[in-house]
């Protein structure tokens, strides 16, 4: 693999235009992309690594999945 620089272009996903477009690297942390700005809107953000954000409803049915698995008890504990 080569080594990332100030301005090289890569893949990212981009919470503005929502989906992968190529982006030029304006910050950098210890070899990696810390800061990204596309080229389609010109928008700067965090370096995601081509992953999406979850969506707000999918947290929600997340929330309530885990909600009603907190409420159920297992077959063999009957509360009194």
């Amino acid at each position: 693999m080569f080594e990332l620089r100030l301005g090289d272009d890569i893949d990212d996903f981009c919470v503005k235009c929502k989906r992968i477009t190529n982006h030029s690297i304006v910050s950098m942390y210890k070899e990696e992309a810390a800061k990204v700005r596309c080229k389609s809107c010109y928008s700067e953000h965090d370096y995601r690594r081509e992953i999406a954000p979850p969506s707000k409803k999918d947290l929600k049915k997340a929330a309530l999945f885990n909600e009603v698995l907190g409420k159920s008890a297992p077959d063999g504990a009957a509360e009194s």
